[in-house]
């Protein structure tokens, strides 16, 4: 197969999705690497004359990458992600009025383009969570304690575009991750990054039936594949807090094998001659959703 992987400078050297790509070329797969970020792109020509059999796109939320994926999945090539799925869960504003709308247990949401409007929120929301509606890998994200303190932030909330303020769910200050990975579902327990302080280390954990419901549904509302999910578990249950499309899948045993082999299957329409003789390495199963965009 022929793959082209998008990767953002700052994953140059990181271990998704390096170490995905060695896996890939070990196995006797052509995969080229475009660098969105730092390079001057044809997109006309880098899409109109592609002769890969799927794009895979890992760059930070805000880069350029997502625009030609895009392009990429116009011209009628296969994407991993599905790019609509992709830009469903990195406008965090959009997904959470995608997630709510069907079901999904997540806190309520509110947005403003504007950060002095979100002092319009009632005081018995208090404390929320305050991040960008475009953020990625925790950043920009702030526990606010009351309006007061909402408007001694406004300064520092200027300038981060689209915002989203949600009630803060009481917990542990540990975040349950899962990771879907092909047909498996994988959990690790992490610190949140609103406990800074919290002692726990990133491990993996059991994955418990509701969570991996949950999880499940995640991919099938969104239309993702490979992705990640972080739930807490708050005083009436399950929450999601956040969606990744391709994350570090940090803790999941074997990564690059296991990311190797979803590509290629993904990549051969979830199901054709690649996927089946890449042998499965069984987990949880959850549905397969990408192929084709049209």
């Amino acid at each position: 197969m022929k793959l082209c992987f998008l990767v953002e400078e700052q994953y140059r050297h990181d271990g998704m999705p390096v170490e995905v790509i060695r896996q890939l070329a070990s196995w006797g797969h052509q995969v080229d690497v475009l660098r969105p970020g730092g390079s001057l792109l044809r997109l006309t020509e880098a899409v109109q004359t592609s002769i890969h059999d799927a794009w895979v796109l890992k760059t930070v939320s805000g880069g350029p990458g997502l625009t030609l994926l895009e392009a990429a999945a116009s011209a009628g090539l296969t994407t991993i992600n599905n790019v609509r799925a992709i830009r469903g869960v990195r406008d965090k504003a959009l997904a959470a009025a995608i997630g709510l709308s069907r079901g999904l247990p997540l806190p309520a949401t509110y947005a403003a383009a504007l950060p002095e409007l979100l002092l319009e929120i009632p005081e018995s929301e208090y404390p929320i969570v305050v991040k960008p509606a475009d953020g990625s890998s925790g950043r920009a994200v702030h526990l606010v304690s009351s309006p007061r303190r909402l408007a001694e932030m406004l300064p520092e909330l200027a300038g981060e575009g689209m915002l989203i303020a949600q009630p803060y769910v009481p917990n542990s200050g540990v975040d349950i991750k899962v990771y879907s990975v092909g047909d498996e579902l994988y959990a690790t327990e992490r610190r949140s990054p609103l406990n800074p302080d919290h002692a726990v280390r990133e491990r993996r954990v059991p994955l418990s039936a509701e969570i991996a419901a949950i999880a499940g549904q995640v991919g099938m509302v969104y239309g993702l594949d490979l992705y990640g999910v972080d739930v807490v578990l708050g005083p009436n249950g399950p929450v999601v807090v956040d969606v990744n499309d391709f994350p570090s899948f940090r803790q999941v045993p074997d990564a690059p094998v296991r990311l190797a082999r979803a590509v290629l299957a993904l990549a051969a329409g979830a199901g054709g001659a690649t996927a089946a003789a890449q042998p499965p390495l069984g987990a949880v199963p959850v549905p397969m959703t990408a192929g084709k965009t049209a």
